[in-house]
């Protein structure tokens, strides 16, 4: 299950991690537009932060429940066509989306959206890791990460130039989805045949009692960002700020990713994966502590920016893990059990943030986003003493 140790490693293959990594983006973009998007049409529509947070759920619980088949999924149809498959399907579901127009029936195609994509997530990364040579996986997942940050940077982006009214906005995820079909078709031929080498860790169950560290650390990560998304526009509506300040929020939080992930992943490739782990999380609690304070300031933009960094650096930082310990299909089990992870957080976050802030208003989402991220460098540190 470990990397045999080796003094003269290949090179990364940068070409191949590249085409990748544009074809995830390009997903992304789809995935960063929509979640503003989502809210802003049923803030529009009369809904309640809570019912806004439980529609953004829905997408993470279609994660958790098709993860565990993942794994088998790409035994039976291949790594290849899977990906394209899921990702014709992600284009398919959003024109159901353009076309329905209503939210209640936006439940169910967003929890469609999370089966569909969820092989997308777990090979776009398994393939990512497996390209990577130990020494230097902390700059590629960065790199990796840097680059799918401009696809969901773009996404909000995107959204403040076209506005939310008409086919338009569905018609951008709609290309994003095509475009990462067409360029995986392309590219995939030379990504094969790391997935059969007979290794197994007992599945996702199994992998949950080696890493749960790991795994927690997914769950928070996937909280903070699926909360700060879905529910950031309504906290900042909650201070009078207009419609544009709200999209250009999102973006500054993705532009975290752009700037910093690759000094975290260089970072990760010095002091180690878990103490980045343990780092990421404590400066995102400081992170959210600071906004109300600031949300009304100029100095909000910064802290936008490292919030994004930080936020979603703890699963960045888990990723950097998880391949310096596991390989071939006992990693693709590894991204399964993430994936899963990454739909509970998305289930716990926004709808816990939602209802803390219908209950005691925006102070509610800081509030959630606080207390998770000091249970996880508790967890950390407490499974780092164990270890010792």
């Amino acid at each position: 299950m470990t990397f045999p140790t080796s003094t003269a490693e290949p090179p990364v293959r940068w070409a191949a991690l590249a085409s990748v990594t544009a074809a995830l983006a390009m997903f992304g973009l789809a995935q960063g537009l929509s979640y503003p998007l989502f809210s802003l049409l049923m803030q529009k529509q009369g809904l309640s932060p809570a019912m806004i947070g439980l529609s953004a759920a829905m997408m993470p619980l279609g994660l958790v429940v098709s993860a565990p088949f993942v794994p088998l999924a790409v035994r039976l149809a291949g790594a290849r066509w899977l990906a394209v498959g899921c990702a014709l399907g992600g284009a398919l579901c959003f024109l159901a989306i353009g076309y329905l127009q209503d939210w209640v029936g936006w439940f169910l195609v967003r929890f469609l959206i999370g089966v569909i994509i969820n092989p997308l997530y777990i090979l776009g990364e398994v393939w990512a890791l497996a390209l990577a040579t130990p020494s230097r996986r902390g700059r590629v997942m960065g790199v990796f990460n840097t680059l799918m940050g401009v696809g969901y940077a773009s996404g909000p982006l995107v959204l403040t130039l076209v506005g939310t009214s008409g086919w338009t906005p569905f018609a951008v995820a709609v290309a994003g989805f095509v475009a990462c079909a067409v360029t995986l078709r392309i590219v995939s031929a030379d990504l094969a045949g790391f997935e059969d080498d007979g290794q197994a860790v007992g599945g996702v169950a199994g992998f949950a009692v080696l890493a749960p560290a790991l795994l927690f650390a997914v769950l928070v990560s996937a909280a903070n960002q699926q909360s700060t998304y879905s529910l950031l526009p309504i906290f900042g509506a909650g201070y009078g700020l207009p419609e544009a300040v709200l999209a250009a929020m999102l973006t500054a939080l993705s532009l975290g990713n752009i700037l910093l992930q690759i000094p975290l992943g260089l970072m990760a490739e010095r002091f180690g994966g878990r103490a980045m782990i343990v780092f990421c999380a404590a400066t995102t609690a400081v992170c959210a502590l600071s906004l109300p304070m600031l949300i009304a300031t100029p100095f909000i933009w910064p802290v936008l920016v490292v919030l994004g960094a930080v936020g979603y650096g703890v699963y960045t930082m888990a990723l950097v893990e998880l391949g310096n310990r596991f390989n071939g299909t006992a990693l693709i089990a590894g991204n399964a059990a993430f994936a899963l992870m990454w739909g509970v957080g998305g289930i716990v976050g926004p709808p816990s943030s939602g209802m803390a802030m219908q209950a005691v208003g925006t102070l509610g989402l800081p509030m959630v986003m606080v207390g998770l991220n000091v249970m996880l460098v508790a967890f950390a540190l407490y499974r780092s003493a164990m270890r010792r």
